[in-house]
């Protein structure tokens, strides 16, 4: 943590802070299925036009207004939460700021993976989990995991629940130490985004949130390590990574147009399954992005 805290007091912070703001928030919608880049996320930041659904462009802007208040949010307050997602939320769900009134579930397909606790218990389910938060003698780190995990078990908004989540460990975690606002842990967990619901599946199924801690924490580390040193320019790639020539050919393919796995492979000599590997280190070291479907999507260049 103090790595990073030297790093974001370089003369470039103010522009590394901004670009991780907008990591954080491009993974963390991403998750819940927004379909924009990370550089379609930071047009709209920076007021340009984008062509894209209106659902989509309005939640990147709920999404800064809401991480535009972390410094006045209190994580120990249920007030301050519903607040949160009331800002998150608005225009997207008529019901934004309040606890919901209805059944909800987590559904794989048509399977339902996790049915959250009804309506009428989420109010004080959340007190309990508040007023925890507030006196137990844990650790900052694990206290911000084990809230993210029940937070999720609860579910207590129609709508938002895994945003809102997110933000509020991010929120706790800010609490022991300042410099977590500017570290895009969202990023991490969009990167390993099935092995977080493995996290949550885990933890259920086991009856207490210990698989999901390890996750999380292991999360935070790798964030910790992947950002102390990180060189950045403001406009090229952030990382400087040791790359194969046959991954920069792959690179300047995919800059020029979209190309399919296929494609890639029979134009470099090589299998599919190589070209597979390929694309998964250069999205491991951010450069790269699926959009849309496994069938129908493309790569695209970050």
């Amino acid at each position: 943590m103090e790595r990073f805290v030297i790093r974001l007091e370089k003369t470039d912070s103010l522009k590394l802070r901004r670009a991780n703001r907008i990591k954080s928030i491009h993974s963390s919608l991403a998750i819940e299925g927004n379909s924009l880049s990370e550089n379609a996320v930071s047009d709209i930041i920076n007021g340009k036009r984008v062509l894209a659904p209106a659902r989509e462009i309005l939640e990147v802007k709920n999404a800064l207004a809401t991480y535009e208040l972390y410094s006045k949010l209190n994580p120990f307050s249920v007030k301050d939460l519903l607040k949160a997602h009331g800002v998150m939320m608005q225009g997207i769900t008529p019901d934004a700021g309040k606890f919901r009134n209805c059944n909800e579930g987590v559904f794989k397909g048509k399977k339902c993976v996790h049915l959250a606790p009804p309506p009428n218990m989420v109010p004080e389910l959340m007190k309990n989990l508040f007023d925890w938060l507030k006196v137990s003698k844990d650790h900052m780190l694990i206290r911000s995991c084990v809230f993210h995990y029940e937070f999720e078990f609860i579910h207590p908004f129609s709508d938002g629940n895994g945003r809102t989540g997110r933000l509020w460990q991010s929120l706790i975690l800010g609490k022991m130490n300042p410099v977590f606002e500017f570290l895009p842990v969202e990023n991490m967990v969009f990167a390993n985004q099935q092995k977080y619901y493995d996290a949550i599946a885990a933890a259920t199924k086991a009856g207490e949130s210990s698989p999901f801690i390890e996750f999380m924490l292991q999360n935070i580390l790798e964030t910790l390590k992947k950002y102390k040193d990180v060189p950045f320019d403001g406009s090229e790639s952030e990382f400087k990574m040791d790359l194969t020539d046959r991954q920069n050919k792959i690179l300047a393919l995919l800059r020029d147009n979209s190309v399919t796995i296929d494609a890639l492979a029979k134009k470099l000599k090589v299998s599919a399954k190589t070209v597979e590997r390929d694309l998964a280190k250069l999205r491991e070291c951010d450069l790269v992005e699926r959009s849309g479907s496994d069938k129908t999507g493309r790569w695209l260049v970050k």
